[in-house]
């Protein structure tokens, strides 16, 4: 079969022409392209780490189970070797007292299109949604990424971390998205991919691409939507299908090749002619892209959850996921994330049925709850977001510990994108991607005095604090109203565009 072209860099490189598979254990996938992703390669994005660095006296909140009231966190290189109340700390480690502060895991948001709606908001720069068919899958949004987006800086000072890039929701299915980190001074996606992380596939059910393709060619309904997806995903098992025949001769023709019982006319097997739109629901349909569907109703939600089983894929999250509570016993059962708002409501119909108190119902029964943004006003605050929805479950009688609301802007969004083996807590042996604050988090008072990146002190706010840019200052109206909130004409409105259907 055809072997894969590779990534270097950022640079393609043929691996070779033809080549056999083994029968067990083979992939049944077509060849892997950069239009059809796989994981990312691992990333210089830092320089090289230091020597250990112990952080010594902060309350350490590990979004593992356990705070540390005076604890301390080693940092060896880039990764963390130990978290306790009684580390002991190498000679030679540079200390760093940090009493009175806390610290927590980097904050991890799974549903951001800073880079790709960029600031400022010019027509220019609105690259998130590719408005020409509602099936696109073959659109990449790295490849429209700007890592120069001052948007970033703001979300890094808020803790952040890390993020999902995701193209909009305009499409059934809008393409794939890439997981980056908020690395300063980046000049391209190769410094910012998170090395390792699956892409995803953002999908979209509801409003969104009813109002976009109602008056072109469909879909109109939510009939339609449903239709759209069921023949796509069809069209991928049918063309997995192909290669997988084609596989097969290619090997018994290899075989016969060998053994040389070959006729004298006869010919290896035409490969089936590539996709890449395809090829990367084919990854979906094997479990190698994971799939976030924006979602707002439990209803849709569940016939999502019968599709996704009817073709043998898994949804990793919903997002938005309003109505999430009313289902969330069959989210537990499925492994299925729900990546929500605080208190987001009321913007269009299918976000009416919201209530404060969704992220703790989900955590009450078991279901992974995760607090996102959508908005690169919200990154800035994911801390103050998960506080709302925390103390919105205790009113209703919901216990629910810090270290849990903590989890829904760590842990949880770290197992959504499937890097939770790296981030999303303070454990022996995972990255340093740490959150020093001044106060804890979960007050509205409370600041992001450090970031550290890998163990890289990447943003210190007695240091690094800039004045806000003009474009940001001078936001129009409608660039701070929740989306389907427009101002009215004359009030700075501009006409509707793709961006509006990215919530």
């Amino acid at each position: 079969m055809p072997r894969p072209l590779a990534f270097v860099g950022s640079h393609l490189v043929l691996a070779a022409a033809l080549s056999a598979c083994s029968k067990p254990g083979r992939t049944t996938t077509p060849p892997e392209t950069r239009a059809t992703p796989t994981p990312s390669p691992p990333t210089q994005t830092r320089p090289a780490p230091g020597p250990k660095v112990a952080f010594v006296g902060a309350r350490v909140m590990t979004a593992a189970g356990v705070t540390y009231d005076r604890g301390v966190v080693l940092v060896e290189r880039d990764r963390i070797v130990a978290v306790g109340s009684d580390v002991a700390i190498p000679p030679g480690t540079k200390v760093v007292d940090v009493a009175g502060k806390v610290i927590t895991p980097g904050l991890i948001d799974t549903h951001s299109h800073i880079g790709v709606y960029p600031a400022p908001h010019f027509d220019a720069h609105q690259d998130g949604n590719e408005v020409v068919d509602p099936i696109t899958p073959y659109a990449r949004a790295e490849d429209a990424f700007w890592p120069q987006d001052p948007q970033i800086d703001r979300a890094r000072e808020g803790g952040v971390t890390t993020m999902q890039i995701l193209p909009g929701s305009a499409n059934l299915i809008g393409g794939v998205s890439v997981v980056v980190r908020t690395v300063p001074g980046a000049r391209s996606i190769h410094d910012v991919r998170f090395p390792g992380a699956p892409y995803g596939l953002k999908m979209a059910c509801g409003e969104n691409p009813k109002r976009v393709y109602g008056d072109k060619s469909g879909p109109d309904t939510r009939m339609g939507n449903i239709a759209g997806f069921r023949r796509a995903f069809q069209q991928a098992v049918e063309y997995r299908a192909a290669w997988e025949r084609y596989e097969d001769e290619l090997e018994a023709y290899e075989r016969k090749e060998a053994d040389g019982e070959l006729e004298e006319d006869e010919r290896p097997p035409e490969p089936p002619t590539r996709d890449f739109g395809l090829e990367t629901l084919a990854k979906v349909l094997d479990g190698e892209i994971l799939v976030h569907n924006h979602c707002y109703r439990a209803d849709e939600m569940s016939i999502m959850l019968e599709l996704a089983e009817e073709f043998g894929f898994h949804i990793r999250s919903f997002h938005h996921a309003v109505e999430a509570y009313k289902i969330a016993d069959r989210l537990a059962a499925a492994e299925t994330a729900a990546s929500v708002w605080a208190d987001w409501w009321g913007f269009k119909a299918e976000a009416f049925d919201s209530i404060r108190e969704n992220a703790a119902m989900l955590e009450m029964v078991g279901a992974r709850a995760i607090i996102h943004s959508d908005s690169p006003l919200g990154i800035q605050r994911l801390n103050q977001e998960a506080a709302k929805a925390m103390y919105a479950g205790r009113r209703a009688g919901i216990e629910v510990s810090e270290d849990r609301a903590l989890r829904w802007i760590t842990a949880n969004p770290a197992w959504a994108l499937g890097i939770d083996h790296e981030v999303g807590t303070l454990e022996p042996g995972k990255l340093a991607d740490l959150v020093v604050w001044d106060a804890s988090p979960f007050s509205v008072y409370a600041h992001v005095e450090q970031v550290y990146l890998g163990g890289e002190l990447v943003y210190d706010r007695n240091r690094d604090e800039n004045p806000h840019t003009d474009f940001e200052t001078g936001l129009r109206p409608f660039e701070l109203a929740p989306e389907g909130i427009a101002p009215k004409a004359g009030d700075g409105a501009r006409p509707a565009s793709t961006r509006e259907a990215t919530k």
